[in-house]
């Protein structure tokens, strides 16, 4: 062996352990109806699981240490790699991806990949995403030795990466021995999809082309035992809803974000057709339950809800959330006018009656089926509301070449919503702006409220367009926002997307604007057309425009859904720094009061 500093261990003795074949030989399987050495690998084995659950399309920046696992990963015929400008976006596209697909993928590099894509990571757990975040790790017999590898801080351990994904995912399986892949590889994705959360797969560059018996067969399709409610406790829990709903007046309904990851979109929407109660949704639930629903009386939000929803919700004697996130924001600096004793809480698999009984194991969809038929059929509240509703107003017409305003292009943005459109709102004054668009039937509708992570709608755009090509996703992003992320139209190009980017240039960062202002929240201008047309560089279709005025605005939207229709299409959006909607001014204002609470006597 040589004892040269730096140098390799080129002669290990044969292995004598079980399954294991000697240095040099390769295992082949010959029976009929088995895969040959060459197929029987570990690479093919995670590409087809990748296929069978859903996933056609990966999002990966190459580095050393995955270069082999993508080759193996892109042999795959049903798997198509979209190359991303950087991790971050990878992340991100992989959780817009997730939202449509049900479940997403990346594929990055050990350690500088890793810390890179672990803040797309940590949005997709806040948001209940089943993400499945791929690494190449170091060689197999680099573990446990004192060798110093690249793209490490410079130490011999490298757990360093695996500590941080640890709070980030559910699970964390780090694949440097092949006699354990194929049991690790099929545990991470499917805890992946019965948890609803990210998973962490590292696998060390030297083992995806490695054959081994394990992989021999085409994998099984996953069988995974669905949840089941505790048959008592969903009794019970139903009986002591019944009790206190049916001697409610005005009894209402409120969607969370929760039903996605609970399944129980349906089941609400079925309970509310049952029962007559009016129902609206929490922000971050829009676009979950159908608002063309006789009974939608829109998202509740606080001081910021949509008109006449709040006062409908916080005057209720009897209020059903489904699902809720009750955070800073979702609760406007805490500033929601209810009250606990007038609750129930129905979580994906606990329901809380009032301030009374608690009920542990009792899934949201069923418990919710099984109160649909039980429950007296009540409409006061909707006969209420519709008693005091007034529909919306339109903004003041635009005079001749006058500077555009926000409100007018949200209802050209409005006009352009169909079943065939999906909607990605980046965070900012677009979370209120799209919260008032009124979707139609199959409209699809994506924003991230709980992690508010500035910058993820551009990757969001490019994975949920990948998932749903039929669609056109319309996006509203901040200059601010975009300036984070902006790389990955290059992405959407080279794939022939042909979403509809509004970039709405207000000269700074608004939200934070509103928070509390100051000389860090005015950013530099870019020419951003001129960017995105050298991004574009002649290669593929993308049409860019810049737009003042409610004529020119007009214009740019007749030939983005014209003749432009196959095209990427970014639209620059020219507003007053100052333009914004009221509700960010009231929420702004609240969410500030709330940053700025003094610390409790100690």
């Amino acid at each position: 062996m040589a004892t040269n500093i730096g140098s390799l261990d080129t002669s290990k003795p044969p292995s004598n352990d079980i399954g294991c074949p000697p240095n040099g030989s390769v295992s082949s399987v010959t029976n009929s109806g088995v895969s040959s050495s060459s197929e029987a690998t570990l690479g093919r084995h995670l590409a087809r699981r990748l296929v069978q659950v859903g996933v056609t399309d990966i999002f990966s920046v190459p580095g050393d240490f995955n270069l082999t696992l993508l080759d193996h990963l892109i042999a795959e015929p049903q798997l198509t790699n979209i190359g991303c400008c950087n991790e971050l976006n990878a992340g991100y596209a992989a959780d817009g991806y997730a939202r449509c697909r049900g479940v997403g993928a990346c594929v990055v590099t050990f350690t500088v990949g890793g810390l890179s894509v672990i803040n797309a990571i940590a949005g997709a757990y806040s948001e209940n995403l089943p993400l499945v975040c791929i690494v190449g790790g170091p060689n197999t017999n680099d573990f446990g030795t004192n060798r110093i590898l690249h793209h490490t801080i410079g130490l011999s351990d490298f757990s360093q990466e695996l500590r941080c994904f640890q709070t980030v995912t559910c699970y964390q399986a780090v694949v440097n021995n092949i006699e354990d892949a194929h049991e690790m590889i099929d545990t991470a994705i499917s805890t992946c999809l019965k948890e609803s959360k990210p998973v962490y797969i590292s696998i060390s560059c030297n083992l995806p082309g490695i054959p081994h018996p394990t992989f021999s067969r085409e994998p099984v399709p996953f069988s995974l035992s669905p949840r089941l409610s505790n048959k008592l406790g969903l009794e019970a829990a139903v009986e002591a809803a019944v009790a206190f709903l049916n001697k409610a007046v005005k009894p209402v309904m409120v969607g969370g974000p929760k039903l996605r990851v609970a399944k129980a979109c349906d089941a609400f929407v079925e309970l509310a057709d049952a029962c007559g109660y009016p129902f609206a949704v929490m922000p971050s639930a829009k676009g979950l339950v159908p608002e063309y629903h006789p009974h939608f009386i829109g998202t509740f939000w606080g001081a910021v809800s949509t008109s006449f929803c709040a006062e409908i919700v916080e005057s209720a004697d009897a209020y059903l959330f489904a699902g809720p996130i009750f955070n800073d924001y979702s609760s406007v600096g805490y500033s929601l006018l209810l009250k606990k004793e007038k609750a129930i809480i129905v979580q994906p698999n606990r329901v809380v009656i009032s301030n009374g009984p608690a009920f542990g194991c009792v899934l949201m969809k069923d418990f919710l089926s099984e109160l649909g038929k039980r429950l007296k059929h009540n409409n006061t509240a909707y006969e209420n509301y519709a008693r005091i509703f007034v529909p919306d107003g339109k903004p003041l017409k635009a005079e001749p070449k006058e500077p555009l305003r926000v409100n007018v292009l949200f209802k050209h943005i409005q006009d352009m919503l169909s079943g065939d459109t999906a909607v990605i709102a980046e965070t900012g004054d677009s979370w209120f702006n799209c919260q008032k668009l009124k979707l139609p039937k199959d409209c699809g509708y994506e924003f991230q409220m709980q992690y508010g992570s500035i910058g993820w709608s551009v990757g969001a755009t490019l994975g949920y367009a990948q998932a749903v090509p039929k669609k056109r996703v319309i996006s509203c992003i901040g200059d601010g926002s975009f300036q984070v992320t902006a790389q990955d139209i290059s992405t959407m190009i080279r794939n022939e997307q042909k979403s509809i980017i509004f970039l709405i240039n207000n000269g700074g960062y608004t939200i934070e604007v509103e928070i509390h202002d100051g000389p860090y929240n005015v950013i530099k201008n870019w020419n951003y057309t001129a960017l995105v047309d050298a991004i574009h560089n002649g290669e593929g279709n993308c049409w860019t425009t810049k737009v003042t005025c409610e004529e020119e605005l007009t214009e740019a939207i007749e030939t983005a859904t014209g003749d432009k229709k196959d095209c990427l299409c970014f639209i620059e959006v020219i507003v007053h720094k100052d333009d914004t909607s009221k509700e960010l001014l009231e929420w702004g204002s609240r969410v500030c009061a709330a940053n700025s609470r003094p610390p409790n006597p100690q």
